[in-house]
């Protein structure tokens, strides 16, 4: 069958195919670098586009590559814990006794939890009872008690205590009930 087509018919085709490839590359307009963004955020709107985003994200291999060193992520907290911003960023946060009152508690299960397994663990009981016993400490903690410096030292405490935010939480609370039972009553004895 192919002795009978003329050799020249096979160079004019493949040139005829080449120049309609060319062609099409040519004369499509190319797209720039917006235009390919915009192609592919619209893309990945799409429930397909979704739904491939999920599968991709489902696969172990990426989420290993996902995972992060704990060093790194420690390195991070603590830099940014310790920077000028943070600082600012956490004295502005702890104004706001609920802010305060949430972090408070939130910390306050792991002091507890802390003190728990000192008080459990045998070494530390008994060291405390040993120098709690020791008369020369009951001695001087009868002498700080009467001392003036111990009583300036009570009253930071009591400063402190009514600065901490889980005591200012709580007498927000009380007085945000005192006022709704003070209100109550007030308008029980106007319906009188």
């Amino acid at each position: 069958m192919y002795k009978n087509l003329p050799y020249w018919l096979l160079p004019v085709f493949l040139v005829f195919v080449l120049s309609g490839c060319a062609q099409t590359e040519a004369s499509g307009p190319q797209m720039d670098y917006e235009e390919t963004k915009k192609m592919v955020v619209d893309i990945l709107k799409t429930d397909d586009g979704k739904k491939a985003v999920e599968e991709i994200m489902a696969d172990s291999s990426v989420k290993e590559q996902l995972i992060m060193d704990n060093a790194v992520v420690s390195d991070t907290i603590q830099k940014t814990l310790t920077s000028n911003k943070g600082t600012e960023f956490w004295k502005k946060s702890f104004e706001d006794p609920k802010f305060a009152e949430s972090m408070a508690k939130g910390m306050q299960s792991e002091h507890e939890k802390l003190i728990k397994d000192l008080m459990n663990d045998p070494a530390y009981r008994g060291m405390l009872i040993e120098v709690l016993k020791d008369p020369e400490l009951e001695k001087e903690f009868a002498d700080l008690m009467e001392s003036k410096r111990y009583r300036e030292h009570m009253q930071t405490v009591i400063t402190e205590t009514f600065e901490s935010p889980i005591f200012k939480a709580k007498l927000q609370d009380l007085m945000v009930k005192a006022a709704g039972e003070i209100q109550a009553g007030e308008e029980a004895k106007e319906k009188e």
